[in-house]
C-alpha cells in the first residue's frame, strides 16, 4: 500500500468525487464531505449518479426499506443539523405492539416524547399521488444539492483506472475522470461487479433474501386497528425471524426479515391467526396490496471495500445486520467523508481511518447473530414465550428503569442501540432470575391445570 500522507492521495480545491447510488449512504458521505472540505476552506466538487427518480411512485422511486428512523439516529442527525422534514415523516410511531401465539403487549416507549419516524423511501407504494408528502431519500439528496453536489441521472455502466484516478461511463457514454469513487449501491450485483473490477481485492457482503409489502386501507381503518403502534411478531413460523406491520398515512407496511423468505412463506405469515386478526374481517390483505417485493439484504460485511481512490459505504460494505440500515449508512458514510477529507484517498488512508467504522459493525453482527439465534430459540418455546410475555406485562406498570426486559425488546426492534449493549444487558442476573421465575410459575399453573382437568374427567366418568 501506498503511503496516505503522499500528495498524490490528498484532495485538493477542485478535486472531483463521483458518488455511484443517491440513498442514504451516498447522500451522507456527499453531505459531509463537502461540510468538512468548507470547513477547512477547500472547494471540491462531488456528482452523485442516481439512476432512480425519488419523487416517483412504486418501484421507480423505491429503494426497498421498511422505513423505520430510530430515535438515536434521529438524535444523532439533529445534532448534524440534519432535522427531519414534518412532510417526510408518515406517522409517529409512539409504541411498540409484542404478538406472540400466547397473546400481545403494547411496549411503551422508554422516551417521553415521540421519536420515531415511519416514512418511505420513495414517494410511496404503486399508485399514491399524495403530492404533499415527500420521500426521505429525495429529502437527503436535496440537502447535497443545497450543499453544492450536482445529480446525474444516469446508471454507470463502466469504470477504469487511470494513472491519477478512475474515469466512469454511464449508459448514454457519457465520459468522466474523478479523482475519488465512492460505491453507495446497495447490494445492486451488477454495480458491484463494476467495484469489482477496479477493486480487485474487494469481496462483496453476503445476502438473504427478505419480503416487504404494502397494504392499503383508509386512515380511519388503520388508526383504529393499528394505532401509531408498530406491530412486532415473534412466531413460531420457518425462515421468518422477525415480523412488522408499520402504519404510514394511507398504508401498512410489513416487513418480514429471515432467510430466504419466499411467497408461500410470506403467506403464512399474513395468514397466521395473530396476524389475521388485526385485519378487519371484511378485508382480505391479498386484495389490498399495490406494492410487493423481495429485496436483499447484507448479513455479512464486504471484505476490503476500498482501494486507492475508491471506497464502499452502506450495506455496499457494512450494515447492521436486521436492522437499522439507515443508521449504518450515516456511519459509514461519514466516517468515509471524514478520511478523505482530512486522512486521504489511499487504500491506506482508508484502512486506518475508515476501516475500523466497518468493523466495529461486523463485530458487533456476530452478537446480533447471537441474539437473533437466542430468540430463534424463544420462538420454538410455548414456555420461554410465555414467561416473556408475562415479565414484559408485569414491566409495563414499573418505572422505565425497571423495564430491562421491555427496552431490551424495544432496542432489539429498533436497531436503537448497538448488539453488544442489548447482549450485556440481558445478562443481567435480576433479569435472568425473573424470567426462570415466571418460567417455574407457569409450569406450576399448568400442572395444577392439567390435574385439575384430569380429577374433572374422573369425576364425569
Amino acid at each position: 500500500m501506498k503511503d496516505f500522507s503522499s500528495e498524490r492521495f490528498l484532495l485538493q480545491n477542485g478535486s472531483r468525487i463521483a458518488v455511484i447510488g443517491g440513498g442514504p449512504a451516498g447522500s451522507f458521505f456527499s453531505y459531509f464531505a463537502l461540510d468538512f472540505a468548507e470547513r477547512l476552506g477547500m472547494n471540491i466538487n462531488i456528482d452523485i449518479y442516481e439512476p432512480k427518480d425519488f419523487n416517483c411512485t412504486g418501484p421507480k422511486g423505491c429503494n426497498n426499506c421498511g422505513g423505520i428512523v430510530s430515535e438515536s439516529l434521529i438524535q444523532a442527525l439533529s445534532t448534524e443539523g440534519l432535522v427531519l422534514s414534518s412532510n417526510v415523516i408518515r406517522r409517529g410511531i409512539e409504541s411498540y405492539t409484542l404478538h406472540l401465539e400466547q397473546g400481545s403487549v403494547i411496549i411503551k416507549t422508554p422516551f417521553k416524547e415521540q421519536r420515531i419516524a415511519a416514512m418511505f423511501r420513495g414517494l410511496g407504494p404503486l399508485g399514491d399521488e399524495n403530492s404533499k408528502l415527500e420521500s426521505f431519500d429525495n429529502y437527503l439528496l436535496d440537502l447535497c444539492k443545497k450543499s453544492g453536489a450536482r445529480v446525474i441521472h444516469e446508471r454507470v455502466t463502466d469504470a477504469l483506472r487511470t494513472v491519477d484516478g478512475v474515469t466512469l461511463t454511464t449508459g448514454s457514454e457519457l465520459t468522466t475522470s474523478y479523482d475519488l469513487v465512492v460505491g453507495a449501491v446497495g447490494l445492486n450485483a451488477k454495480t458491484l461487479d463494476i467495484f469489482q473490477s477496479i477493486c480487485p481485492s474487494f469481496e462483496p457482503p453476503e445476502t438473504t433474501k427478505t419480503y416487504i409489502s404494502e397494504f392499503k386501507m383508509e386512515p380511519e381503518v388503520i388508526d383504529a386497528n393499528f394505532g401509531n403502534s408498530m406491530h412486532v411478531f415473534l412466531l413460531n413460523i420457518p425462515h421468518i425471524k422477525f415480523g412488522a406491520l408499520i402504519p404510514k398515512g394511507c398504508y401498512v407496511t410489513l416487513v418480514l426479515l429471515g432467510s430466504d423468505i419466499n411467497k408461500e412463506i410470506a403467506s403464512s405469515f399474513v395468514h397466521s391467526e395473530a396476524v389475521r386478526k388485526l385485519f378487519p374481517p371484511d378485508i382480505n390483505p391479498d386484495d389490498i396490496t399495490p406494492c410487493k417485493c423481495y429485496p436483499s439484504i447484507n448479513v455479512k460485511g464486504a471484505k476490503l471495500a476500498y482501494d486507492d481512490r475508491v471506497v464502499l459505504v452502506g450495506d455496499s460494505a457494512s450494515s447492521k445486520l436486521y436492522k437499522n440500515g439507515i443508521g449504518a449508512a450515516y456511519i459509514t458514510g461519514k466516517a468515509a467523508a471524514s478520511t478523505a477529507v482530512f486522512n486521504g484517498i489511499s487504500a491506506a488512508a482508508f484502512k486506518k481511518h475508515y476501516q475500523p467504522a466497518c468493523t466495529n459493525l461486523d463485530r458487533d453482527n456476530i452478537l446480533g447473530k447471537l441474539i437473533f439465534s437466542v430468540t430463534g430459540i424463544i420462538q420454538k418455546s410455548h414456555l420461554l414465550k410465555a414467561a416473556m410475555l408475562g415479565l414484559v406485562i408485569t414491566e409495563q406498570d414499573k418505572r422505565n428503569n425497571s423495564r430491562r426486559m421491555s427496552a431490551i425488546l424495544w432496542d432489539t426492534f429498533t436497531g436503537s442501540a448497538a448488539y453488544r449493549n442489548i447482549f450485556l444487558r440481558f445478562l443481567n442476573p435480576l433479569l435472568i432470575l425473573r424470567l426462570i421465575w415466571n418460567m417455574i410459575k407457569n409450569t406450576f399453573n399448568l400442572i395444577l391445570e392439567r390435574i385439575h382437568l384430569h380429577k374433572s374427567t374422573q369425576r364425569i366418568k
